[in-house]
């Protein structure tokens, strides 16, 4: 098997579809103020900056600055933990849980159409891939 040939051909696939609208959407829920905006709903709020930070993987500035423009919005509030007076503590507001809904059911929206147009048995074998893949680190294929 050539799969340096695969490897080109999948590079030529993943440049294709790098512009497309649903993908870039799928891509930025796992990143930015919707990654924050969920992983503070999944958490049940009560989250401090430095669980963003780790769970992202980036700078606490980082994850200021996105805090920053979701309380701007009006999709979080901050508190003081009133166990320990120097944590700040993360909530989301109405308006966030209700875009924390609303961006769920786009994305499930965007998923289950395009495993409806794989048709059940890529889709299933796609599933099975993707778990494959995610079972190793970036730095084992290096």
């Amino acid at each position: 098997m050539d799969y340096e040939r695969l490897a080109r051909d999948l590079l030529a696939v993943m440049y294709q579809m790098r512009g497309r609208n649903p993908q870039k959407q799928l891509s930025d829920s796992v990143h930015g103020e919707n990654f924050v905006l969920s992983y503070i709903s999944e958490h049940e709020g009560n989250v401090i900056p430095s669980d963003i930070s780790h769970a992202m993987g980036t700078t606490s500035a980082r994850i200021a600055a996105v805090l920053n423009s979701l309380e701007g919005k009006g999709l979080i509030s901050r508190r003081i933990d009133a166990e320990d007076r120097r944590r700040i503590l993360i909530d989301l507001t109405a308006a966030g849980r209700e875009r924390v809904h609303e961006h769920h059911q786009m994305i499930m929206s965007h998923i289950t159409k395009m495993l409806q147009y794989l048709g059940e048995d890529d889709a299933k074998e796609y599933i099975r891939i993707m778990k494959k893949l995610a079972e190793k680190s970036p730095e084992d294929f290096i």
